[in-house]
């Protein structure tokens, strides 16, 4: 029988000649894989490829043949596709109609640059209709919204074609633009190239898939991989990649990066991988349960965006949409969650998120935007955007430290919930946003609309008053608040020399 110092040895050494063996059949591959392409020299003829398959088509033969010598790296990367050894060329994704709005005249074909989402559904249609109805889709609906008037207006000047820069090299690069369809055909070059998430194309349809799958070998890896979702999801207003580099789960993937088994057809956690989950695994994967789902939002339940959170089909519902309930969106994430951990982990973690969610509309976001209304209403701020400093001290608390605050919460970051998060919250709220609206009241009074000011200073009182608040004017919390009770010395004999 063997010492487990001894089985140890010979599974280490099982797995080196696996890998190696691995290894010499992945060159073997790709040598294959790069040769193949390489003999479309005959335009007569069609090309033959990889063994296990027929024939390319006549059309992407043609294609191959000049590509290789004009767009080497998009020649090679496409060899190395499954597109590729399922047979699938230039043409049958890039051919188009004469009658499509982008469609050109390119050698003997009639094609069209952009392959959209509609042009994937020939082949991909449950992921496409899935897609479609995600916020994904949606992402490039962000014309009027305020991150794009700073944009368009604040940061930018319309200097390229009627649009600003920072909205095509910036906002579009993620959201999406609209392509725009010159009179000769060719594309407009403030909304095209682009591969953001929301783009709306010129056939109607919405979305890029290539924002994931980047092209032209379109790997599932790379995909999967967080890196791919954090080139969007980053910076101090929407930070999930830094959040998930802090959290144990990021963490561990870093760790065992090489035990992901990212490659893997289905992939489903527990069972092709147990390393780590990363952003794909949560909010797309396949689990013991669930299909993959290209509606990147169907388990998500909080919108941890908005000023104020809310669940996250609550508006659509009011609306009289039918949607996926929160609370099955929340039981499909707890399947992914169950593959590592047992049921009072992960239900005390949504006890313990949704409990701090409240505690940021509760305390923060609501009485900010109540704030923020009054003082319009009564014309204290005019309705021209960001000329008050107090609308630039608003969007801070909410679209910067408040996001950062509820999604380390949602993804198991400390220190984003804390110093990064709720520390700067408060900071904006009291150091900035009060003071702010008793300079707006003391104004208002100079320029004789004390109507105005006395319902500004009744609704800051009524906040500052309340439970949460009334710290901050010197009056005594509620005996709960132990730790601010002058009557409370448990920190000082906690701390007391000995």
């Amino acid at each position: 029988m063997k010492t487990i110092a001894e089985f140890r040895l010979s599974s280490k050494m099982h797995k080196t000649s696996a890998v190696l063996m691995a290894l010499f059949l992945s060159i073997v591959c790709l040598q294959f894989a790069v040769i193949a392409p390489a003999a479309a020299k005959s335009k007569d003829k069609p090309v033959q490829i990889l063994e296990g398959f027929k024939y390319m088509s006549k059309e992407s033969a043609e294609c191959v043949s000049c590509h290789r010598e004009k767009t080497p790296g998009i020649y090679e990367m496409w060899g190395d596709s499954k597109h590729y050894r399922a047979n699938v060329g230039c043409y049958e994704c890039h051919k188009a109609k004469p009658t499509d709005k982008d469609a050109i005249k390119h050698k003997d074909f009639t094609i069209s640059v952009i392959v959209s989402p509609k042009d994937c559904s020939n082949c991909h249609e449950r992921e496409v209709e899935e897609f479609d109805r995600s916020h994904h889709a949606s992402a490039g609906n962000i014309l009027g919204s305020l991150d794009n008037v700073l944009a368009e207006v604040v940061e930018g000047a319309p200097t390229l074609n009627g649009t600003s820069p920072v909205v095509t090299s910036g906002c579009m690069g993620c959201h999406g633009s609209i392509v725009r369809v010159e009179s000769d055909g060719s594309l407009n070059p403030a909304s095209w190239p682009n591969t953001g998430i929301g783009r709306i194309n010129p056939d109607g349809s919405k979305g890029a898939c290539s924002a994931c799958h980047l092209r032209h070998n379109f790997d599932v890896e790379q995909a999967r991989h967080p890196d791919n979702c954090g080139r969007c999801h980053l910076g101090p207003d929407h930070p999930q990649k830094e959040i998930y580099e802090e959290s144990v789960h990021g963490v561990a993937f870093r760790a065992h990066i090489d035990e992901m088994n990212m490659d893997s057809s289905k992939w489903i956690p527990g069972e092709d991988y147990t390393a780590a989950p990363t952003c794909a695994t949560c909010h797309m994967s396949a689990t013991k349960d669930l299909p993959v789902n290209h509606d990147i939002g169907s388990r998500i339940s909080w919108n941890l965006r908005a000023p104020v959170s809310f669940k996250i089909d609550e508006k659509a519902i009011k609306a009289g949409k039918k949607v996926k309930p929160w609370l099955q969106r929340r039981k499909d994430m707890k399947s992914v969650c169950s593959a590592c951990h047992g049921r009072n982990i992960v239900d005390n973690f949504y006890v313990q998120l949704d409990s701090f969610v409240e505690l940021f509309n509760d305390k923060f976001a609501i009485p900010a935007k109540e704030l923020i209304t009054v003082l319009k209403n009564e014309k204290l701020v005019d309705s021209v955007k960001f000329n008050d400093k107090i609308e630039w001290t608003y969007f801070y608390l909410w679209h910067h430290e408040g996001r950062r605050a509820r999604h380390g919460a949602a993804m198991l970051a400390p220190d984003y919930v804390h110093w990064e998060g709720m520390f700067e919250v408060a900071h904006r709220f009291y150091m900035e946003m009060v003071p702010e609206v008793k300079v707006l009241i003391e104004k208002a009074r100079k320029k004789g609309n004390n109507k105005g000011a006395d319902r500004v200073q009744k609704e800051l009182d009524r906040i500052l008053n309340s439970e949460m608040h009334r710290w901050f004017i010197g009056k005594k919390p509620p005996k709960s608040w132990s730790p601010l009770d002058d009557d409370n010395h448990g920190f000082k004999t906690s701390t007391k020399k000995k």
